[in-house]
């Protein structure tokens, strides 16, 4: 039976560690998902987006492709058999107005939305969001994800 976490963290603190969680995860994340992505920069908010997305092409038995963070460009898409995957960094947003040209707010039932620095529109999808929070622990030696509103085993 699934089982909620919904506290208690997990170890993230290799690039492998990180890798084996997304091939985990991938399995319950679905077409409608909203995940916001919590943590500081170079915690490794990115790096889990390019392992899951990743999964999702292997899964598929479709090749790999780069994943980057899309900082700049805010968006990145990905079309995985059916599944389009939306990853959003909105790090570099100062206000709320500049979110309308994204089509956030567009009905999302096709699409998983990966969202880093969700901070600036958090309120607007409270209630339907997956929020994965990282974190660098025992002076930056090591890394934890906490995540909320997720079942898995």
């Amino acid at each position: 039976m699934p089982t909620a976490i919904n506290s208690g963290k997990i170890d993230i603190s290799s690039e492998r560690l990180i890798k084996n969680l997304a091939k985990k995860l991938v399995k319950y994340l679905k077409k409608g998902d909203i995940v916001f992505l919590y943590g500081e920069m170079g915690v490794g908010k990115t790096t889990f987006v390019k392992y899951l997305i990743n999964q999702f092409q292997i899964n598929k038995n479709l090749k790999k492709t780069e994943v980057t963070s899309p900082t700049f460009n805010l968006l990145n898409e990905y079309l995985i058999n059916g599944l389009n995957i939306k990853h959003f960094d909105l790090f570099r947003l100062k206000n709320k107005s500049e979110i309308k040209e994204l089509n956030l707010f567009e009905e999302n039932r096709d699409n998983i939305l990966l969202i880093e620095w969700p901070q600036i529109i958090e309120k607007k999808f409270c209630s339907k969001t997956i929020k994965f929070f990282f974190n660098y622990e025992n002076n930056f030696k090591n890394r934890s994800l906490k995540i909320k509103g997720l079942k898995f085993l």
